[in-house]
């Protein structure tokens, strides 16, 4: 599990065993593990070097393992600074590039091509994101829907911006609705659009990943770098958000809040009281009930007056 901190397995036994053990000496250790007295010595001074682990003056000396979570977030606080460090080196290299060799176009735009190269390519994008995720989320997927990445809650944790506009599709598929409420309860900024023309994710305004089929789960994808293209897709994405009506409005009944989320993304009453659990007849007495107070013809309509009239904010 460690291997990823610069601690071997071999170490990592070592250490596991300290934690069954704590305070036994080099001896002891060997024991327990099997192993050579000078190959373990150089097993813990590898440790107690990694803040793994602390020696007693004792005669013979103790052997102290550091709390996991103490020193776990110490490792990883190490190697982000070092995986920044080459982070800004990398900037530094690629200003050493001819201006026209940067924008040749093998090196704006990426394909990549496989759902596996696809999957790292976008955990890898996500995991430098410092400051803004802009996401355009509709179907196919590649994977079941379930709860959002713990990666992108661990942004919002963070602090970063994560601003997300979904199709009706994607709030329609069994738990659609329920983990877009769950992403904006999180601190996902949330909206919803009629009609999303693709799937897409902007990370920093530096980098876009957006699938080359729009209908079709395909195994192939383009990562775009900073080009036109790139200020077009930015482009697009903050043009649909103006469309867009919120997912969590703050002020209304919580019900009726849902309920005006789903008009807006132009679902009928069926598909309404499938996802509040209610009656059809529920729903479509309700919906009559909005559209007159807010004056509205149409369903789409009454978002837009509810957005209008300041009932639908983002949190």
């Amino acid at each position: 599990m460690l291997e990823s901190l610069g601690v071997t397995p071999a170490d990592e036994e070592a250490y596991r065993a300290l934690l069954a053990a704590p305070g036994c000496c080099l001896v002891d250790l060997a024991k327990r593990l099997g192993r050579d007295l000078d190959d373990l010595a150089g097993t813990v001074g590898r440790l107690e070097q990694l803040g793994l682990l602390t020696t007693t003056a004792d005669q013979p000396i103790r052997l102290l393992p550091t709390r996991p979570d103490v020193a776990v977030d110490a490792l990883v606080a190490v190697r982000r600074a070092e995986l920044d460090r080459v982070r800004a080196e990398a900037r530094v290299m690629l200003s050493e590039l001819r201006a026209q060799e940067q924008h040749r176009p093998e090196n704006l735009v990426e394909v990549i091509v496989g759902q596996e190269a696809i999957a790292a390519r976008f955990a890898q994008l996500l995991s430098g994101t410092q400051e803004q995720l802009l996401v355009l989320d509709r179907p196919p997927y590649a994977s079941r829907p379930g709860k959002s990445d713990p990666t992108v809650r661990g942004l919002l944790r963070e602090g970063v911006t994560v601003q997300g506009i979904y199709s009706p599709d994607s709030l329609d598929v069994p738990g659609g609705i329920d983990e877009a409420y769950s992403a904006a309860d999180a601190g996902e900024t949330s909206r919803v659009h009629p009609q999303l023309p693709m799937k897409l994710a902007v990370f920093d305004r530096k980098v876009a990943l957006l699938p080359l089929s729009v209908d079709q789960l395909v195994d192939s994808a383009l990562v775009v770098h900073p080009c036109a293209l790139l200020d077009a897709l930015i482009e697009m994405f903050f043009l649909l958000w103006d469309q867009a009506v919120p997912v969590v409005p703050a002020r209304m009944d919580p019900l009726d809040a849902r309920l005006m989320t789903l008009l807006a993304a132009g679902f009928k009453d069926d598909a309404i009281a499938r996802q509040l659990a209610l009656s059809s007849r529920t729903v479509g007495r309700r919906v009559a009930e909005l559209m007159e107070t807010l004056g509205a013809r149409t369903r789409f309509q009454a978002g837009i007056h509810a957005q209008r009239r300041r009932l639908l904010e983002d949190t």
